[in-house]
């Protein structure tokens, strides 16, 4: 846990594994009921295959500004001038946010989006944005889990969605508030200060809490993106589909190797990455197939 902040409650929470010799790592953005620990899939899988992954949990911040600002002083307390960011939904937007606000001397070398949205406005709650502070616990619970999925689902979904709603629980009424309100704030990213960064959007066909022209607008702003597509993994992909979305982390990473902005511990690359190029032809092969 770290404090960057003048203010000693804004306490950063955060996994940081694999090997501390690399200056570019992967850093994951939780969505609005997220912890750090929603992506121990990707921790335990990245850092196996030789990758440095931060998992954060961010402090309770009331708009994107300051977010911003606390999470540059977090970079320079780890003395990382430089990341590749991974933002699931919430986690997304202050991704490009923080690109954006930093366009001016660049801290982000990449991003990975994943069910990610680019303008806040697409939630209708800008109005409310305001009043989150004040409402209970519960009903701020209760908005969140109006997202969640319902009906009849595989194994690995109800567990994942089951899993999201035990992190929900850990959070306390200001944590969830100044998430809603970061969330739903009346703001939207300018795609022309981060038009250079590369950028792979992952999201899915089936049920998820982002409209199709939320998504749509993604593919706009992002012209030259690579994208992603899982044929389903609802809200959650990193957890009920982290096999593919953990393929998608390498293969975006692949393109940093044996640069000074890879993630990856570079004895480790020759094997592995023989590996990834294998499975992604063969998952191309089998798509051409269908």
């Amino acid at each position: 846990q770290i404090i960057v902040d003048d203010d000693d409650s804004k306490v950063w929470s955060l996994y940081d594994a694999g090997p501390r010799s690399i200056r570019c790592p992967l850093i994951f953005l939780p969505p609005v009921s997220g912890t750090a620990d929603v992506f121990f899939q990707q921790i335990l899988a990245l850092t196996g295959w030789g990758y440095r992954v931060i998992a954060l949990q961010y402090p309770v911040y009331w708009d994107h500004l300051e977010f911003c600002d606390g999470f540059r002083k977090l970079l320079d307390h780890l003395q990382l001038d430089k990341v590749h960011l991974f933002g699931a939904s919430l986690g997304g937007f202050l991704a490009q946010k923080f690109a954006e606000y930093t366009h001016k001397s660049p801290r982000v070398q990449s991003l990975i989006l994943c069910n990610a949205f680019s303008d806040t406005s697409i939630f209708n709650q800008t109005w409310t944005a305001n009043s989150f502070w004040l409402m209970p616990a519960f009903m701020l619970k209760k908005i969140v889990l109006g997202n969640f999925a319902s009906g009849p689902l595989d194994p690995e979904m109800a567990d994942g969605i089951d899993f999201m709603v035990d992190r929900l629980e850990s959070l306390g009424q200001s944590e969830l508030a100044s998430r809603l309100t970061l969330n739903c704030q009346n703001s939207y990213v300018e795609p022309h200060k981060i038009r250079d960064i590369p950028v792979t959007i992952v999201d899915v066909f089936d049920q998820s809490a982002l409209s199709t022209e939320a998504k749509e607008e993604m593919y706009k702003l992002y012209p030259n993106a690579r994208r992603a597509h899982l044929k389903t993994g609802g809200n959650f992909p990193y957890l009920c589909r982290s096999a593919e979305v953990n393929l998608y982390i390498q293969i975006h990473l692949l393109q940093f190797h044996g640069t000074r902005y890879a993630a990856i511990d570079p004895s480790m690359v020759s094997a592995e990455e023989l590996e990834v190029q294998k499975i992604s032809l063969h998952t191309s092969n089998e798509q051409e197939e269908q």
